[in-house]
């Protein structure tokens, strides 16, 4: 076992690396039993293997990789799935193109859609077997890590103990404590991995500098202070280290190129979801014979306000604006088919096209929660800086009932991150949020504390 945890990283890339060859292996094996050119070494052949590599290379980056030891087993599953399906779509596609010729077809045929649906599966057992084999290996290595989670009250703890308790087999809290505690820092001498939640500002850091001095592992919660060095680099002026953060704003060149794809892609998506729309306004239509749409007033850049455009979900009597909770009664049921999986959301695509709103940006919130949020949280309006999008970080990595300050932070991400590659890619994951939809979709909830600190303070 210490031989195996001396080379883990080898161990891990070599299963990487098979898995990466098996998917390959098997397009072309299966494909190669009745197009037998692509078995064989030539221009087309070496193409079709250039795009499938790259291609799934990229998707694999997309939707996060082959994150074995890092995530759970069935995220892993379905962020590469997803990656491979795309790239066996559009390799299959490429292969009925170069079918045209003299020999084959004499035009296009999208043909032998068996044979990719073999693929597909038999990849997708692939990916199934070598996740929980690679998991299963990493974690025979890797014991959990010794955690202790310091904090400023129970009800932090309690916020942040539900989200590490999710990962049993990476991290094995042992104890919790209050950051005040005469006992911290034999606490942190003693484990591996130091959680920092919710703490003050000079005491963070005290304990911060402190378990980088011991070489413990730390994690702890954003400040607006990390937000921005999110966009900050170093700069030597002189002979002087200094951090440069600099105001960012997208220049005359993204604002087009944004603008043009936020066209291109609402158009397109009502073009392509138009029937499945069509569908449900029938359905919303027949169950009570209300209203189809319902509009509500957003923020979006600068604080403009403007209607937003949802399929309507609740009971027109009721459909009062406050924040859904668990067991909504005011939801229909054909509205909680379509909040389960954001189908409801697809009329904004009108939005999109008038300008109201951007593809990706954080989520324009209901004025009632805007003010709320902004008494609680000021840095809230910073959100304000860009237009709201119909997805984004907050949408992709948050819940329906994540906390308004970690919804700013994913937000205020996204705005120092940002570059068109990364719209980019935020578009490709958003198809995750389908996928996952009762977890994105829960909704507030009531919940008692059920964590304590392990000692007094």
């Amino acid at each position: 076992m210490k031989i195996l945890f001396k080379f883990q990283k080898t161990v891990v890339f070599i299963i990487k690396a098979l898995l990466y060859l098996f998917l390959i292996g098997t397009f072309f094996v299966v494909f190669g039993t009745e197009y037998n050119w692509i078995l064989r070494p030539s221009r087309t052949a070496g193409v079709m293997l250039v795009t499938f590599c790259v291609l799934e290379a990229a998707l694999i980056a997309v939707y996060g990789g082959f994150l074995i030891g890092r995530l759970k087993s069935k995220p892993i599953i379905m962020s590469m799935s997803l990656a491979t399906v795309i790239t066996d779509l559009v390799t299959h596609l490429q292969l009925c193109i170069m079918n045209v010729n003299e020999n084959n077809n004499a035009y296009f045929v999208y043909e032998s859609p068996h044979l990719l649906a073999l693929v597909i599966c038999i990849q997708i057992a692939l990916i199934v077997l070598f996740t929980y084999f690679g998991n299963y290996v990493f974690f025979t290595i890797n014991p959990p890590e010794k955690c202790c989670v310091i904090t400023s009250s129970e009800e932090s703890l309690n916020n942040i103990m539900p989200k590490i308790r999710r990962f049993k087999k990476q991290y094995d809290v042992v104890d919790m404590i209050h950051y005040s505690s005469p006992n911290v820092f034999d606490i942190i001498n003693r484990s591996d991995t130091i959680f920092l939640y919710d703490i003050p500002t000079k005491e963070k850091i005290m304990l911060n500098e402190y378990c980088y001095a011991k070489n413990k592992n730390i994690y702890y919660n954003f400040e607006m202070n990390d937000i921005v060095m999110l966009g900050s680099k170093t700069v030597i002026l002189d002979d002087k280290p200094l951090v440069s953060a600099v105001v960012r704003d997208l220049t005359l060149e993204q604002r087009f190129v944004k603008r043009a794809m936020d066209l291109i892609i609402s158009c397109v998506g009502l073009i392509v979801l138009g029937p499945l729309m069509l569908v449900c306004a029938a359905l919303i239509k027949a169950e009570d014979g209300g209203h189809v749409f319902f509009r509500q007033l957003r923020a979006t850049k600068g604080g403009k306000l403007f209607k937003v455009y949802k399929f309507r979900t609740m009971k027109e009597e009721n459909s009062i604006n406050k924040s859904v909770t668990s067991d909504d009664d005011r939801i229909t049921k054909v509205g909680k088919i379509l909040r389960k999986f954001r189908i409801d959301e697809l009329p904004q695509l009108i939005n999109i096209i008038k300008g109201d709103m951007s593809v990706v940006g954080p989520r324009p919130e209901m004025i009632e929660n805007v003010d709320k949020y902004t008494e609680e949280l000021p840095e809230f309006s910073y959100r304000l800086r860009v237009k709201g999008g119909l997805t984004g970080y907050a949408q992709i990595a948050g819940k329906y009932n994540t906390s308004p300050k970690d919804k700013l932070v994913l937000d205020l991400m996204y705005i120092e991150k940002y570059s068109l590659w990364l719209d980019f890619k935020l578009i490709l994951q958003t198809v995750t949020v389908l996928l996952k939809a009762s977890d994105s979709t829960a909704a507030f909830g009531t919940g008692e504390n059920k964590y304590h600190f392990t000692e007094k303070y």
